[in-house]
């Protein structure tokens, strides 16, 4: 078994503080439903969102604060999440709890729905981490690259959104 180090939790007021908070947000058509639909389904994580792998829901259904699942990503990454708010069809958010990798100290992301009322919603998708130590200069080199990440990633949940909902 691979060792697993301890993260910070951290809730949505996290956003507030960190220093570095991504945001990204698409106009989706689809409703919030199909747009849940689509978060509660472990294998479209690893379509739209390419550094991830695997996605293993931990906790059973019906989902909501507390849930806990595993995410496999690229690198030898997994993180061991736990949802810090869930409100099916508006948001959900999950923190780090452990992660294979040292680095990553305090991780949340924060997905917001908002119903625009036409048949589509306003996504924005929110995430935020600290590194261990304080390596201030890396976050400045990676900044840039993390929010064109996000943005291209968030622009596949929308095709990948649409497409579903239009079959």
């Amino acid at each position: 078994m691979s060792e697993h180090f301890e993260c910070t939790p951290v809730g949505v007021d996290f956003l507030e503080t960190a220093n570095n908070v991504f945001k990204t947000e698409q106009v989706i058509r689809a409703t919030p439903e199909q747009i849940f639909d689509v978060f509660e389904d472990a294998e479209s994580w690893t379509v739209w969102a390419l550094p991830i792998q695997n996605v293993e829901w931990t906790s059973p259904k019906p989902f909501g604060v507390g849930t806990t699942r595993t995410v496999s990503m690229v690198g030898g990454i997994v993180g061991y999440e736990e949802f810090v708010a869930w409100e099916r069809g508006k948001r959900m958010a999950f923190t780090f709890v452990r992660c294979s990798k040292k680095d990553p100290e305090k991780f949340i992301e924060d997905y917001r729905v908002t119903d625009l009322g036409d048949g589509s919603c306003r996504v924005v998708w929110y995430m935020a981490m600290e590194n261990r130590g304080g390596s201030s200069w890396v976050d400045a080199l990676t900044r840039p690259i993390m929010s064109m990440a996000n943005r291209w990633m968030l622009g596949r949940f929308k095709k990948y959104v649409e497409n579903k909902v239009s079959k």
